[in-house]
């Protein structure tokens, strides 16, 4: 159960009102006047509780399930236990987020200015802000109505921020315009300068960064991730798009609608991921690259080269995924010990 010191619940809710709300729908046998007083995990669920299970992997757990209720595929029906409610989804997991976040909405903040902030006077604050102990704002920043920013954030001239947009404790914020409902988490540096310098033998030159920061509407971005500004065209991150921790985005990098980036992750300069793809953790993409749309790329790749919508790339260098399994068991054989 979630610790109340830190997360306010509500409900509880009806069965039926949590099918209603996630779209999913009850079993036969389910009732739907059921109360439900919070979700949990499958393995420690107690009667009240309403769980899931998305993944096969714990499918024996579900026979031995306390809970009152269980989200799952119509396909694991048989292994539940008679007297569990049912919820029945083709996406058990988005259906739990659904739930789960009736259960845990996020709070409302008090609208405040704390009298240590700094603001310039030339800055454009909207209503029903809250903004934190030690936070700076520099000249013509413009912040929407009903932003959230956290204590010792720092906000560059001239920075634009959608409304309802939180800013994590301790982020700086330069050179970027930031769209609506965006999250970004404690830590983040938006807007640096660019790694880019001509190099030579007598010395290596800086070249001007005169680019801009564009995040969509929607976007997460992680604690400590950093995303570089553009040259002299912009480095654009698109709307929908989730960003985990400390991910490094280097400039002039267009990221398209509803990517996904996995924490350690490193994107070099002037490369493209279309809408829609996905990066596993600590994966590296090379300079001047295009990901096509829907690409999956696994996690510890490095990835050197175009790849086409919708491939699914592993290794270092990242080949597809079908050849990288051949590759590994043809040097398995290789590598296997004569009548081991």
């Amino acid at each position: 159960m979630p610790d109340t010191r830190f997360f306010k619940r509500a409900g509880p809710f009806s069965l039926g009102q949590l099918a209603d709300l996630s779209g999913a729908v009850l079993s036969e046998q389910s009732d739907p006047s059921v109360e439900i007083q919070d979700v949990s995990p499958l393995a420690s669920a107690k009667s009240g509780d309403i769980c899931f299970l998305d993944n096969k992997k714990y499918a024996p757990q579900l026979q031995s399930c306390k809970g009152s209720a269980c989200i799952l595929e119509a396909s694991a029906v048989a292994k539940a236990p008679p007297n569990l409610a049912l919820v029945l989804t083709s996406a058990p997991y988005m259906t739990y987020a659904k739930i789960a976040a009736a259960f845990y909405p996020d709070t409302e903040t008090t609208p405040f200015i704390a009298p240590t902030a700094v603001i310039d006077e030339s800055s454009l604050i909207g209503e029903g802000c809250h903004i934190g102990h030690g936070v700076v704002i520099g000249p013509k920043a413009s912040i929407g109505d009903g932003c959230v920013i956290e204590p010792n954030v720092v906000i560059g001239a001239a920075v634009t921020i959608g409304r309802k947009t939180r800013i994590g404790a301790n982020a700086s914020l330069g050179y970027c315009d930031i769209g609506a409902r965006v999250h970004l988490y404690p830590g983040v540096r938006i807007g640096q300068r660019g790694f880019g310098f001509a190099m030579d033998a007598s010395g290596h030159k800086k070249v001007p960064q005169l680019g801009r920061v564009i995040i969509g509407d929607d976007v997460e971005v992680g604690a400590n991730t950093t995303i570089d500004r553009g040259a002299g065209p912009d480095t654009v991150i698109g709307d929908g798009v989730m960003i985990d921790n400390l991910v490094q985005i280097g400039h002039n990098v267009q990221i398209g609608t509803g990517c996904v980036i996995v924490a350690q992750t490193g994107i070099a300069g002037s490369s493209t991921l279309e809408h829609h793809v996905a990066l596993g953790g600590q994966s590296g993409i090379g300079g001047h690259i295009t990901i096509g749309a829907g690409a999956q790329i696994g996690a510890q790749s490095g990835v050197m080269r175009d790849v086409a919508s919708g491939q699914r790339m592993l290794g270092s260098p990242a080949t597809t995924v079908r050849q990288f399994f051949r590759r590994l068991a043809f040097i398995e054989r290789l590598t296997k010990t004569k009548g081991a």
